[in-house]
C-alpha cells in the first residue's frame, strides 16, 4: 500500500448555539483542518485537528510522504492530524481499530471533559449546567488575570450536581507566593474544584514541590519539558499531561505507566481528533484520569455520529481505524463556511475599589497594579459589543488611539 495523495482541506464548522453571544471569547475555534490520505488501493484515511486563524499547514509539508507505505509512521511524531489520518488507513487495512497498533488495550472506555475558554462567572455557571446536561462530569477551563477565579468557583457550585469537578489550568506564570493562598483556598472552601494545571512557571522545579507539600489537590504538569524522567525524579507533578505526537505520547505515556503516575491527553479537534486520543489513552496503563477534546464546542462536524459521553466517559471505538465514518457532503459543507470575524467590541474591567477601565479588548489588571493573575478578588470584566450608538463610537475611536484608559 502506498500513498499516492494528501488532501488539506481547511474546515470552519459551525460552533454551538450558545456561544453566538460569546464570539470574541470563542474567536478562532471553528477553525480546524482536515487531512485525507489516498492510498493506491482505494482506502482512504481521514484524520482531523484545531487550527489557528492563518496557521493552517502547507501542502509542501506532507510532500516527503507521497509514496511511502502509510506503516512507515507507525509512532511517528507528525501532525496528529496527519497522523490521525495514516493510523485511520493503516487500521482500515488490516481491518482494525486504531488503538491495536499503538499497544496492548487496557481500557475500553475513557472518562472525557467538557470544555470552554475563560468565562464570566455568569457564562461559566451556563457552561457548568449544558456540561451535566449532556452527561460530563469533569469540565476544564482556563483561568485569566480578568475574571476572579473564585467567583467563578462560586457559581459553577451553584448548578454543579454532587461529584462534579472542576479542572482549572492555572496558565504556568505566577510564583508561589501568589498562587498558594488561590490552590488552598479553593481547596478549603471548593471540593468542586478537582485538578489544578500548570499553577507556577515551568522552570520553578523547588515551587512545584513545595506546592505539592502543601496541597491534596492533584497538580498536573502540562507536557515534559525536563523530558519525562527528570520530572518524576524531582517529583513535581501527580499528573502529566501528553499532547506532543503520537510517538511521544506513547513513549511517555508507558515510561510514566512503569512508574504508576497518572497520565491525562489533551487533543484538540473534532470528533475524529476525540477518536484518536481515546484511541491512545485505551493503550497507556496511567491514563486514568480524563482526556481533553474540542468536539463539544460544535453545532456540526464532518463524521456520521458522534461519540456519546455517558455518566462522563465515551467508548473507545471498534470498528476499523478510527472507528467513524466520514460524511464527505458535511465535509464540503463545512469546507465552504466563512470563518467567523472577531465582533468590533471594546472591553470593561470594573475595579473591586470602584474604579472603570476601558480598552480594546479584555483588560488584564495585572497591568493596571503590577499584582500577579488571580491575587484581585472582586474584579469584574465585560464586553461591549458595537451597538450603533454615538457613546459606542466615541469610546471605541478613543480606546483605538490612547489604549486602556480610567473612565472615573
Amino acid at each position: 500500500m502506498k500513498i499516492t495523495d494528501i488532501e488539506i482541506i481547511p474546515i470552519y464548522p459551525r460552533l454551538a448555539e450558545r456561544y453566538e453571544n460569546r464570539k470574541v471569547d470563542l474567536y478562532g475555534i471553528d477553525h480546524r483542518t482536515v487531512f485525507k490520505v489516498h492510498t493506491d488501493n482505494g482506502l482512504v484515511g481521514y484524520g482531523d485537528i484545531r487550527g489557528r486563524p492563518g496557521g493552517h499547514p502547507a501542502q509542501s509539508s506532507v510532500k516527503s510522504l507521497i509514496g511511502r507505505n502509510p506503516f512507515d509512521f507507525i509512532n511517528a511524531n507528525l501532525n496528529m492530524g496527519l497522523s490521525g489520518a495514516l493510523y485511520d488507513v493503516m487500521g482500515k487495512y488490516l481491518e482494525v481499530p486504531a488503538y491495536k497498533l499503538m499497544g496492548q488495550k487496557v481500557r475500553s472506555w475513557m472518562s472525557v471533559a467538557a470544555w470552554t475558554r475563560p468565562a464570566s462567572p455568569e457564562a461559566f455557571r451556563d457552561e457548568i449546567q449544558r456540561a451535566v446536561a449532556e452527561g460530563y462530569t469533569i469540565f476544564k477551563m482556563h483561568t485569566c488575570a480578568y475574571h476572579d477565579v473564585i467567583e467563578q468557583t462560586r457559581l459553577a457550585e451553584e448548578v454543579a450536581p454532587a461529584g462534579f469537578q472542576i479542572h482549572y489550568d492555572f496558565n504556568h506564570n505566577r510564583s508561589l507566593g501568589a498562587v498558594l493562598p488561590i490552590i488552598s483556598e479553593l481547596e478549603r472552601n471548593h471540593p468542586i474544584v478537582g485538578y489544578i494545571e500548570d499553577p507556577l512557571v515551568k522552570n520553578d522545579i523547588d515551587g512545584w514541590r513545595r506546592l505539592r507539600e502543601q496541597t491534596h489537590l492533584p497538580i498536573i504538569m502540562h507536557g515534559t519539558p525536563l523530558g519525562g524522567l527528570q520530572e518524576i525524579m524531582h517529583g513535581i507533578a501527580d499528573i502529566y499531561m501528553l499532547d506532543s505526537g503520537i510517538g511521544n505520547t506513547l513513549a511517555t505515556g508507558l515510561a510514566l505507566g512503569r512508574a504508576n503516575i497518572q497520565t491525562i491527553i489533551q487533543l484538540t479537534g473534532g470528533t475524529l481528533t476525540k477518536a484518536l486520543a481515546l484511541h491512545m489513552a485505551a493503550v497507556l496503563p496511567t491514563h486514568t484520569a480524563h482526556t481533553i477534546n474540542l468536539d463539544d464546542q460544535y453545532e456540526e462536524d464532518i463524521t456520521t455520529e458522534r461519540i456519546p459521553v455517558i455518566e462522563g466517559a465515551s467508548p473507545v471505538p471498534e470498528s476499523p481505524g478510527l472507528g467513524l465514518e466520514v460524511d464527505e457532503d458535511a465535509l464540503a459543507r463545512v469546507a465552504a463556511n466563512k470563518p467567523i470575524e472577531r465582533p468590533k467590541h471594546v472591553g470593561i474591567l470594573h475595579m473591586p475599589g470602584g474604579h472603570t477601565f476601558y480598552g480594546r479588548s479584555y483588560i488584564s489588571p495585572s497591568g493596571l497594579t503590577g499584582r500577579e493573575e488571580g491575587t484581585i478578588r472582586g474584579l469584574k470584566s465585560e464586553l461591549w459589543e458595537d451597538d450603533g450608538s454615538n457613546e459606542f463610537a466615541r469610546i471605541y475611536e478613543r480606546v483605538q488611539k490612547e489604549g486602556t484608559f480610567r473612565a472615573n
